[in-house]
């Protein structure tokens, strides 16, 4: 028997970010409606893009229909005036009118009056999902498992472990992780160097590193989905494959380091040279290590990323990066204050600037 009720049911909000509550309540509606429009409607102030969190719906729920605005209307439920103006912006959003809303919190009444529509109160009192933006914004790993997988891999930190030969990143990344109680991604190009056509006698063309490219970066998505926690270790990265192509290919790889700017990790960590050069069949040989070192750190000072550089035992080199990565978990999982979260004048303050703005 179905459960279709609805011609055109309706879900607004901010879900800044997705959690298992507003999973809940778009499945009910796909449940009980035809089709499912989901507003994703954010103001200006707020610290995760607007588009970002219009794909993570989108990846999460890919029979609704997703739409997303910016809105800087004040959110004052005692005011007829907002209610009218935030009325009209979620009704143009439609692309027909809706007869049901779905809601777990009481404005849903409201909104559905305004909008000619049934109201479907969804879990009320949140007995069945008790958690909140409000809540996962003020202690994100407390939370953490609530998450969306697509907003998981969004805002954990990722910390990125390279080096030149036999420094022990491969080392680092993974006590790194087992300190931090959490995942790491191997590296791998490595894998493939054992694979490749030719071995390593073979000469590399440039193709093979944007396959190593593509095959880390997927490596990296997917940990991030399952990432027990909001820090995932990266055992190397798009830049330091880029600078391997230099090394064996002999020029400059402009487009992996136009990939390396648009996914920067939240820390950089690059390990010492200092430490014995230990052959292991692969390398190229401790005659190149230094120069490769000195490479790495110019091109780190270069870029934008936090990076650091650490020495001595692998205990040590823990000990000196934790108080790093701690600051980058902190960077990458802090939210701005939502609009309604702000008192009434400094929203309307706002609003009078974006509206300025507009005008210009």
């Amino acid at each position: 028997m179905s459960d279709t009720r609805f011609r055109h049911g309706v879900v607004v909000g901010k879900f800044y970010p997705l959690h298992a509550g507003h999973a809940h309540l778009i499945r009910s509606a796909a449940r009980q409606c035809e089709r499912v429009t989901v507003e994703v409607i954010a103001a200006s102030v707020e610290s995760i893009p607007l588009a970002e969190r219009a794909a993570w719906i989108r990846e999460e729920h890919p029979t609704v229909r997703v739409v997303d605005h910016l809105d800087d209307t004040p959110v004052d439920f005692a005011s007829d005036t907002a209610w009218r103006a935030h009325t009209a912006t979620i009704a143009g959003l439609l692309d027909s009118p809706a007869d049901a809303v779905f809601t777990s919190d009481a404005y849903g009444e409201e909104l559905a009056r305004r909008l000619g529509a049934t109201w479907v109160q969804v879990d009320p009192g949140r007995i069945h999902n008790p958690i909140s933006g409000t809540a996962i914004r003020a202690d994100i790993a407390a939370h953490w498992h609530e998450l969306a997988p697509a907003a998981r891999a969004s805002l954990a930190a990722r910390i990125v472990v390279l080096g030149a030969e036999s420094t022990g990143s491969t080392t680092l990344a993974a006590a790194l992780a087992e300190e931090l109680g959490t995942t790491w991604v191997p590296e791998y190009g490595r894998e493939y160097s054992e694979i490749r056509d030719g071995g390593l006698d073979a000469p590399w063309r440039s193709d093979e590193f944007d396959l190593v490219v593509d095959r880390q970066m997927a490596m990296e998505d997917a940990a991030l989905r399952r990432v027990p926690m909001p820090v995932l270790v990266c055992d190397t990265d798009v830049l330091a494959t880029a600078l391997w192509h230099e090394r064996y290919v002999g020029r400059p790889a402009p487009g992996i380091r136009r990939r390396a700017d648009g996914h920067r990790p939240a820390l950089y960590v690059l390990t010492g040279d200092e430490i014995p050069f230990v052959q292991d069949g692969m390398r190229d040989g401790e005659h190149i290590r230094h120069a490769m070192q000195r490479r790495f750190r110019e091109v780190l000072a270069e870029q934008s990323a936090p990076w650091l550089e650490v020495r001595g035992s692998v205990a040590e080199r823990v000990a000196a990066v934790l108080p790093a990565v701690r600051e980058a978990i902190v960077r990458a999982t802090s939210f701005a204050a939502p609009l309604e979260g702000r008192p009434l004048a400094e929203q309307e303050a706002l609003r009078g600037r974006t509206a300025g703005d507009a005008s210009r």
